[in-house]
């Protein structure tokens, strides 16, 4: 099987207007890959601004968007990466993933970074079966 592209409706116009050489969502040999994907508006695919609560509810319902537009979903992911700018979020970020993943969650890893070049305090990449 070949690398596919897949199109998501308004984010992957949104990625691409910023100049950012990525594809929001890639499939083959049976997975879905979901690049990094910060708190974007799924309607407008501008960064949406709050606190880290309203940040990583706007990533995670992007990431559902994406795999959505892969025909996998949220019950299907098999691994997820959170990126997030102060590891002080990390119980505020769970309260809210936990809401995403109520059962049988998938494995996880979080990582604290410095800083990003655009305004956002968490990035979310997941890897699932197509």
């Amino acid at each position: 099987m070949t690398k596919q592209i897949i199109e998501v409706p308004v984010l992957s116009a949104a990625v691409r207007a910023l100049g950012v050489p990525l594809s929001l969502v890639t499939k083959g040999a049976g997975l879905v890959f979901v690049s990094g994907t910060p708190p974007l508006d799924l309607a407008t695919g501008k960064l949406v601004k709050g606190d880290i609560e309203v940040q990583t509810e706007a990533s995670l319902k992007a990431m559902r968007h994406c795999l959505e537009a892969a025909g996998s979903s949220l019950e299907n992911v098999l691994m997820v990466r959170i990126y997030a700018a102060n590891a002080g979020f990390y119980n505020a970020i769970n309260r809210v993933y936990a809401r995403h993943f109520p059962e049988n969650p998938p494995s996880r890893t979080f990582v604290p970074v410095a800083s990003w070049p655009m305004e956002f305090d968490i990035e979310i990449e997941c890897l699932a079966v197509a």
